[in-house]
């Protein structure tokens, strides 16, 4: 998949994959990568600074836990994060409907 096709679209990617569970970041590349049947592979210089710019504005929090016998950051998602992850989700939807819209191939009545 062409990266810039993510563009404006990984806050929401990162905070639908923490909807459920607290992961550590590589867990969070892992799921990105499974929920898009391998079509996503999201660098870590990408994911993790998002997650920080996400943790500053509230929408994930974050604390030190040992998984797997190492201790990594884990990141879990927010109140103000599920709201958020709800406006994503209605702007996606209305998205896809209005550019689906123009892409769809028209059935022209033949004059």
């Amino acid at each position: 998949m062409n990266p810039d096709a993510l563009r404006g679209h990984l806050d929401a990617l990162l905070l639908s994959v923490l909807e459920w569970e607290p992961l550590h970041g590589y867990a969070i590349m892992e799921a990105l990568q499974e929920r898009s049947g391998g079509a996503l592979t999201v660098p870590t210089g990408t994911v993790y600074p998002a997650l920080r710019r996400l943790e500053r504005i509230g929408y994930l929090s974050s604390e030190w836990a040992t998984v797997g016998g190492r201790k990594r950051r884990t990141y879990r998602l927010t109140e103000s994060g599920r709201k958020h992850l709800q406006g994503e989700r209605s702007a996606w939807q209305e998205f896809t409907s209005v550019i689906g819209g123009v892409l769809r191939p028209e059935v022209r009545a033949e004059h």
